[in-house]
């Protein structure tokens, strides 16, 4: 049996740490919580890759930690991270408009005691 894989470009950044403001710890001690932030962006692939291909063809993967980082809104409490993954995902996608899928998992690093992590993954495809 021969089986046909599709072709895909996946952008990566992986274990950001950021410190946000989320949850219900945050909103007892108005201090940011420290996650782990990682972003998985699917794009509309290019037909081929070459020497020259400009950047225009794929995409900075600083425009992804830029979407993890600075370009959350300073002071804002995320009662819940599922609400920050949908905020990064957004952003994303308003980037850019080869961006087909985008993937977040955050872990909270400060509920970790032996290394375990704890969070979520949410993924969500252009509408």
């Amino acid at each position: 049996m021969h089986t046909v894989f599709d072709d895909f470009l996946t952008l990566e950044v992986n274990n950001l740490h950021v410190d946000v403001l989320t949850g219900i710890y945050s909103e007892e001690t108005h201090l940011p919580q420290p996650l782990r932030i990682s972003i998985r962006a699917r794009l509309r692939v290019g037909d081929h890759y070459d020497p020259v291909t400009p950047l225009t063809q794929s995409k900075n993967y600083m425009d992804l930690k830029h979407a993890a980082s600075t370009a959350l809104p300073e002071g804002v409490h995320f009662t819940l991270i599922e609400a920050v993954a949908d905020h990064i995902i957004d952003t994303i996608f308003l980037q850019d408009d080869k961006v087909s899928h985008v993937e977040v998992k955050i872990v909270k690093l400060a509920l970790s005691e032996r290394g375990e992590e704890i969070g979520i993954t949410l993924g969500r495809g252009r509408k």
